[in-house]
């Protein structure tokens, strides 16, 4: 393929992505069409759009012809369905079976599905994809024109709900979040975090938390987030004396809890609100104390582990003022405001997103200092990167849908509670482990969204007869799908985040998991303690959230070796046996853990009196 063919292949990719913005963009303002034409049209952009963007062969930078083809094949299927679309509606699923261009049809796209799935995320999803089809036909004993009824001509299969929530959330929310970045938002996330923070105790560690949890508000992954923060945020903590791995392990742990972070979340609270059948909103309100626990821990730790080993701050006169920083740039979070305020004011997830999206740019050009980022250049480029930042998100739900439609027709689901249910003994402690575990095995493996739809449909049935509310049931399997990203042996967040700093994989690794420790902790306390998702009268909420803060403080000063002075090893002992009493609900285990606290800060005290005093 010579230059000119070259430049033409690029001249369409761009073409179809930024055609793809629009179309999601268009019908976020307007009624979208039929679930079917709205999904499938979704589908063909994203399937098209890895086909052309994801050589088949790895190694060369061009589109070869198997690749046009594939783009094809990914495309047929699913414009046949548009074609014959009356024919599809009046038949009557699983008693009318599929012709044999269907059938044919069928293949096709569960085919080209699993290989685009294994393109744009790798092979993790494929294999659990032909696991279930397999599991299906040789084990449930399946019909094969049953199953492919289900996957293909049905909205219970790849066309489903999970595809629904891609195409009608997820995209407007990735556009936004890349029109907040091309008007130069993360910037001003890095500027607004140096001036608060940059000067004090392990400043730069300080800094990687407050810019990844606002930057993870606006990208939903955390790696994109470890990579956009990363390379700013390690120089900084190694140059003030972070060694690698910790700093390392604050940007990748910082990074991963974007995802729970109101108002904008990871892609899977949309899925989250379609199943529960509550508002986006809503869920947000669920994840706001929990994820104020999680970075209060966090920044919690880097400061801990910043005063036992003497690390200082950026000097002050190296770091942006704050009032400088809001008068330069200040205004650019007026977007993320409109978004706010929409989900407040009733308006959709999505509706708001849009507005927000639409606002980025004149909210951009209100001022001198951002205002050189208003092209029509910037404004094609955002529209270009929110398609292709979607395509991951589109295929791994298109890829649910093949999981849900072969549990739902062998009728496993049901089974695997009950395996749950026996293994745990009606135990729940048993239970939220086994729940636990399989996050982070299957999120290892897969983006946090299909982790969390497999859980849904094999795991969280079994939280939820065992007395879980269903909210803090979705969110204990939400959260660990999440912190999977930090927990080794495969953490993508840390690989990402350890290539940056130079560090060892398993040191910084342990290092993530030391420093998000209590995020492993705050899925119990809400499912023990629902008030923490704010369910229950307010006194009840306050009281837990003031607990569980405490108990998070204390459970980094025992896990870092510092409160108000060096620990000792029994210090961090009754320091951390303190935390998990404040953590666990209840007015006399409360007392108990005060109590801890309160004899190693008296201890303390005594310290550095008598070193203050020699």
């Amino acid at each position: 393929m010579g230059n000119v063919g070259v430049r033409m292949v690029g001249w369409g990719i761009a073409a179809v992505a930024v055609a793809m913005s629009l179309y999601h963009l268009w019908f976020t303002a307007n009624p979208p069409p039929e679930a079917v034409i709205f999904r499938g049209t979704h589908l063909i952009f994203a399937s098209v759009l890895v086909f052309l963007t994801h050589p088949l062969r790895s190694g060369r930078a061009r589109v070869g012809v198997e690749d046009v083809l594939a783009a094809c094949l990914a495309a047929l299927p699913i414009l046949y369905l548009f074609a014959t679309y009356d024919d599809v509606v009046n038949r009557i699923p699983m008693i009318d079976d599929p012709t044999p261009v269907q059938q044919a049809m069928a293949v096709i796209c569960i085919v080209t599905v699993i290989e685009a799935t294994r393109r744009v995320i790798g092979w993790a999803l494929p294999l659990t994809a032909i696991a279930f089809i397999a599991h299906s036909l040789f084990i449930a004993r399946i019909s094969p024109l049953l199953l492919l009824d289900q996957l293909y001509l049905t909205t219970d299969g790849i066309f489903g709900s999970t595809l629904g929530v891609s195409a009608g959330y997820v995209v407007v929310f990735v556009l936004f979040g890349a029109f907040m970045e091309r008007t130069g938002t993360g910037q001003l996330f890095m500027d607004f975090a140096m001036s608060i923070t940059g000067h004090t105790a392990g400043g730069p560690g300080k800094v990687a938390v407050i810019s990844s949890s606002l930057f993870g508000t606006i990208s939903g992954s955390a790696v994109a987030n470890v990579m956009v923060d990363g390379p700013i945020t390690i120089p900084l903590m190694k140059r003030t004396g972070f060694t690698p791995h910790f700093a390392a392990g604050v940007e990748s742990t910082a990074s991963t809890g974007g995802q729970i972070m109101p108002p904008i979340m990871g892609a899977a609270a949309f899925v989250m609100a379609e199943y529960l059948a509550v508002s986006y909103f809503q869920v947000t309100i669920w994840a706001l104390i929990p994820s104020l626990l999680y970075y209060l821990a966090v920044f919690a730790a880097v400061h801990f582990e910043a005063k036992r080993t003497g690390l200082l701050g950026v000097p002050r006169d190296e770091c942006p003022r704050l009032g400088a920083t809001l008068r330069q740039r200040g205004h650019l979070f007026i977007p993320v405001a409109i978004v706010f305020a929409g989900m407040i004011s009733g308006y959709t997830a999505p509706l708001a997103a849009l507005a927000g999206t639409l606002a980025c740019f004149p909210v951009a050009a209100l001022r001198a200092t951002t205002r050189g980022n208003v092209t029509v250049e910037r404004v094609w480029d955002a529209l270009l990167d929110g398609a292709k930042s979607s395509l991951s998100g589109a295929l791994a739900c298109a890829f649910a849908g093949i999981v849900i439609g072969s549990i739902t027709l062998s009728g496993r689901g049901i089974t695997f509670t009950q395996v749950v249910l026996a293994l745990a003994q009606n135990t729940l402690l048993l239970a939220l482990v086994v729940t636990m575990l399989a996050g982070i095995v299957l999120g290892m493996g897969m983006p946090t969204t299909p982790a969390y739809i497999v859980m849904v449909s094999l795991l969280v049935p079994a939280l939820i007869k065992l007395g879980v509310v269903e909210p803090a049931a979705h969110m204990f399997a939400f959260y660990f799908a999440i912190l999977s990203a930090i927990t080794p042996p495969v953490a993508l967040a840390v690989f990402a985040a350890a290539s940056l700093a130079g560090a060892d994989l398993w040191k910084s690794g342990l290092a993530a998991v030391k420093i998000g420790a209590a995020g492993f902790i705050v899925p119990f306390m809400f499912v023990y303690e629902p008030a923490l998702l704010m369910i229950g009268e307010w006194p009840a909420v306050l009281h837990a959230f003031g607990s569980a803060s405490v108990g998070c403080l204390l459970l980094a000063a025992g896990l870092h070796g510092y409160l108000i002075d060096k620990a000792t090893l029994w210090q961090r002992a009754v320091l951390v046996v303190g935390a998990l009493g404040l953590i666990t609900p209840g007015l006399l285990s409360d007392l108990g853990g005060l109590a801890a606290a309160g004899v190693v800060i008296a201890v303390q005290l005594m310290q550095r009196r008598a070193g203050a005093a020699r």
